[in-house]
């Protein structure tokens, strides 16, 4: 016998304050020089729902920060799984700017998030360690692989995997991009599988490409010159990450696919970080064509970042978390079926898995 590691419970958290694309029709959207945008917000933001596919996002509420929404999520799915805290071996938290308060707007990461998470949950085991993992909006992904190598060792039993964000304040009022950031925490339970079946995690890969990478997701200050000084805001290249993510996330796709023994008609879903409708849906045609074929299956690639947004590392456990819970029309998954989830952020990191349901 084998030792498998599955998801047995997810959960997740979203704020309730909803922002439509009509409540930045009176922001003063400006360049990287600082000069206005000649077009009117209002067509700024009827252009970004064309590309991105965004019409809303959610906001989280000023009393609460990413910890907290980390909490909620994490909870919810310890009560799916139906497991008692306490039996935690670990709990890893991926996030990238720690809790940003309302009131101060600075990172806040210590104690780390994931902590704050095991004391919220009233965990009094010592042997539950509690760390963070900052690693782009790949980082949910990346714990999961953690996770996988803690069970897989026969270190750990039961690992919980936290991804939040409150990107709502970082970004910068005056920068159009700041339309695609959103808040929100996904959260999984991973846990240990005796069985001789192909079953749960069957493979994954890794990249992180740094020589001319590094700049496309950054911090620097506003857009508006008048700004103050002391504030910096999550920025991009769009263009280039665009042509970044679709070179290169398809190749990793694929090469987790070889490792695993699965061809692409096995896939049942895809779940991919949601930052870019019209990215996701180039980087699942670029896949297809590496495997030289062009009808894609109706359904494949589930999307929710109409509905809420970019909200980093939460995006991939939120999807899959309403899907299993069937809270997306049409959505579904069963025993046997297999899911890759894929993400790409800052770093440049790119992550894949190949997961069969229990």
């Amino acid at each position: 016998m084998q030792i498998k590691t599955i998801i047995s419970g997810s959960g997740h958290y979203l704020p309730e304050n909803i922002v439509k694309n009509e409540d930045f029709f009176q922001h003063a959207f400006m360049d990287e020089s600082g000069k206005k945008l000649e077009k009117p917000a209002q067509e700024v933001a009827a252009k970004l729902e064309e590309i991105t596919g965004i019409r809303e996002r959610r906001y989280l509420s000023p009393g609460l920060n990413t910890s907290d929404m980390g909490y909620f999520a994490a909870a919810r799915a310890l009560q799916d799984a139906q497991l008692d805290p306490e039996k935690l071996d670990y709990i890893i938290f991926a996030h990238n700017f720690g809790d940003v308060s309302a009131r101060y707007l600075q990172s806040d990461m210590v104690p780390a998030l994931a902590a704050r998470v095991k004391h919220k949950l009233g965990i009094k085991n010592p042997n539950c360690i509690a760390y963070d993992l900052p690693f782009g909006c790949p980082g949910w992904v990346q714990g999961v692989i953690q996770a996988d190598y803690y069970i897989r060792s026969g270190d750990a039993e039961h690992v919980l995997v936290i991804g939040a964000e409150t990107l709502s304040r970082v970004i910068d009022p005056h920068d159009r991009d700041a339309m695609i950031f959103s808040d929100g925490a996904g959260a999984t339970l991973h846990s240990a599988l005796k069985s001789e079946g192909d079953v749960g995690l069957l493979s994954h890969k890794t990249r992180t490409d740094t020589v001319t990478e590094t700049a496309l997701l950054y911090m620097a200050p506003s857009h508006n010159p008048s700004y103050p000084e002391n504030r910096i805001f999550v920025k991009m290249n769009g263009r280039k990450l665009y042509e970044y993510a679709v070179t290169t996330v398809p190749g990793v796709v694929k090469e987790a696919l070889y490792k695993a023994g699965i061809t692409l008609s096995e896939v049942k879903k895809v779940l991919i970080h949601q930052a870019n409708e019209k990215m996701d849906e180039a980087i699942l045609k670029r896949l297809f064509r590496l495997y030289g074929l062009r009808e894609i299956p109706e359904g494949l690639m589930p999307m929710s970042i109409q509905y809420f947004g970019n909200n980093s590392v939460a995006t991939i456990p939120i999807l899959y978390d309403r899907i299993i819970h069937q809270q997306m029309e049409g959505q579904e998954l069963s025993s046997g079926d297999v899911v890759v989830f894929a993400s790409v952020g800052a770093g440049m990191h790119i992550n894949a898995i190949v997961y069969r349901m229990p």
